[in-house]
């Protein structure tokens, strides 16, 4: 049986998968009820002083496939508009009863020194093992000069940081805004600033509908809108690149990562442990089927790791990292052919439709005499794009393979037909 627990900033936990930083953590009957389920961990819904919070309704927006699965949510929700002091002596009730789990303080305030050590020291004493900043949010408390208005300036990052390191003796773990051009410099800053981690990615600045009724975005509070944080599944893609674009640096070597962003089950948390994360965080997964859903993920990834001989998570952490290589890196010459399987093939045409009309007309079809379609790739036709496979109903039956072209692995750089060629 795979070891599953792990270590990030220090902080021991039983497994990787924490709660983030949302309505999922927000009091204690929350924080019991998924410690009961099995989490590891969880980041207590943000804290602040001043000024206070008052939330509205609705809150939440959707963004859905054609079949009605939420592809994300959008929130308009502030951090925790509950009294600090609540907060504080049910997150010392929670400790006391489950010493086995994790439980690290988010927080945020103004760009003011004293307003950063003061709050952190009361949720430090609190007994957290950790305390997140949150420099991200992208929505009501950054027009208050907090969260992402903070989280975009790499100077305010660092200064944040700072004070936080000076005033309390844990982890911090500064939590950085995707609303940015390059993740590496706000991580950067943080680190300079003296992060013991970096937690990413925070929601998405996004409206994700309007409603063409009231003509407004959606979510709708009394006939108008505004932008939120956008979450979920859609965000995976994402956060993965910004997590890969922080872990190999130099510049941020020893920076550990929680990862965040549209993980709805083991093989997303494994993606992010393969590209360097130490833990995960988990927030619309919870939101959508409930805290059991952590269930899935423990099994899930003690079947992958068993099935890979993977002892740890240490194992295979970080293993990805190696493969994600500047564009100009990639082999010219690797050549790919599709190739469908007529037997599991259901004739439905979509492969052909798709690479006729928007890709290389590589996919030719006959009418059979007994009134069936058989579809074949034309190879000298075939870039290998992939989208017929995408698009293909059928698990496996269109199939990318390797051809045996016999031409030794060239970069761009090197490539005949750069005119900036490297000799």
């Amino acid at each position: 049986m795979a070891d599953l627990s792990c270590t990030i900033a220090g902080i021991r936990s039983i497994n990787p998968f924490w709660l983030a930083s949302a309505p999922p953590t927000d009091k204690q009957i929350n924080v019991e009820r998924a410690f009961a389920a099995g989490w590891g961990g969880v980041v207590w819904k943000t804290l602040g002083n001043d000024p206070p919070v008052v939330n509205v309704t609705s809150r939440y927006g959707v963004h859905r496939s054609s079949l009605r699965g939420v592809l994300g949510i959008n929130n308009i929700e502030l951090i925790s508009d509950r009294a600090l002091a609540v907060n504080l002596r049910e997150i010392e009730a929670v400790r006391k009863r489950w010493p086995d789990r994790i439980i690290i303080g988010s927080m945020m305030a103004p760009i003011d020194e004293q307003a950063w050590k003061e709050l952190a020291i009361q949720i430090a004493n609190a007994g957290v093992h950790g305390i997140e900043l949150n420099l991200g949010c992208p929505h009501g408390m950054c027009e208050r000069g907090m969260g992402s208005a903070i989280g975009q300036v790499p100077e305010f990052v660092e200064r944040t940081t700072r004070w936080v390191r000076e005033a309390v003796n844990i982890p911090v773990f500064t939590k950085l805004t995707p609303n940015i051009t390059d993740i590496l410099v706000p991580a950067e800053a943080a680190k300079a600033g003296g992060a013991h981690a970096v937690s990413l990615i925070n929601t998405v600045n996004s409206i994700t509908s309007v409603d063409l009724d009231s003509m407004a975005p959606t979510p709708t509070v009394d006939g108008q809108g505004t932008h939120g944080g956008y979450c979920g599944a859609a965000v995976k893609p994402i956060a993965l690149n910004m997590v890969s674009r922080i872990t190999g640096q130099a510049s941020t070597q020893g920076l550990e990562i929680s990862a965040i962003g549209g993980i709805m089950n083991w093989r997303d948390a494994a993606e992010f442990i393969a590209l360097g994360a130490s833990a995960v965080q988990v927030c619309t997964a919870a939101m959508l089927y409930g805290f059991r859903i952590v269930d899935d993920m423990i099994d899930g990834l003690s079947v992958f790791m068993d099935d890979k001989g993977y002892r740890s998570i240490a194992d295979f952490r970080g293993k990805a990292v190696r493969n994600v290589v500047d564009w100009n890196a990639l082999n010219m010459n690797f050549d790919l052919k599709a190739k469908i399987d007529p037997d599991t093939c259901i004739e439905c045409g979509r492969c052909h439709i798709a690479c006729e009309d928007t890709s290389h007309q590589a996919i030719r079809f006959d009418h059979l005499p007994d009134g069936g379609r058989r579809f074949t790739v034309i190879d000298d036709e075939c870039v290998g794009c992939n989208l017929c496979q995408i698009v293909c109903p059928v698990p496996e039956c269109i199939s990318m393979n390797p051809v045996a072209n016999g031409l030794p692995p060239i970069t761009w750089p090197e490539h005949p037909d750069n005119p900036l060629r490297i000799a």
